[in-house]
């Protein structure tokens, strides 16, 4: 079995298929290491609310993703994880445009750790930040039941 980090690479190489929500949502995974990942979107009117800018869940998908490919690329061959809590700062609107959600690892135990998240509009300035809360998962707790 593949460790999860093996597993991103071929999804990353188009070997495997992305997740499908990145092909509802339309994301890329663009770059990919130990402990940080980037995630691009191009956000477009399908990506509104009803106000007219981009849906705040949006930016919780990017950055939950780009977050969630920061840990696992951390773990060990059997190990999965989940998302125990995550917390987004809405800093100005978006419209339309290219967005990339950047990832990194801030802290990790054995079995909990922390990552975050910024994104960034095409002109690279902070439209949100997020940070999410990981746990571990091990044998009979990292399969599917």
């Amino acid at each position: 079995m593949p460790r999860m980090f093996d597993r991103i690479q071929m999804m990353q190489r188009g070997e495997i298929p992305p997740a499908p929500i990145a092909t509802l949502i339309g994301f890329t995974l663009t770059s990919i290491e130990p402990g940080r990942a980037v995630i691009e979107l191009e956000a477009t009117e399908r990506h509104a609310n009803p106000v007219g800018t981009l849906h705040g869940g949006v930016f919780c998908d990017i950055a939950d993703a780009a977050m969630g490919m920061a840990y696992a690329s951390t773990l060990g061959e059997g190990e999965t994880f989940t998302t125990l809590e995550l917390k987004i700062n809405f800093l100005r609107p978006m419209w339309t445009g290219k967005l990339r959600a950047v990832a990194k690892i801030v802290s990790a135990g054995r079995t909990i750790g922390l990552v975050e998240c910024d994104v960034l509009d095409e002109r690279e300035r902070l439209v949100a930040r997020a940070t999410s809360t990981c746990m571990t998962l091990r044998g009979a707790d990292a399969r599917d039941r």
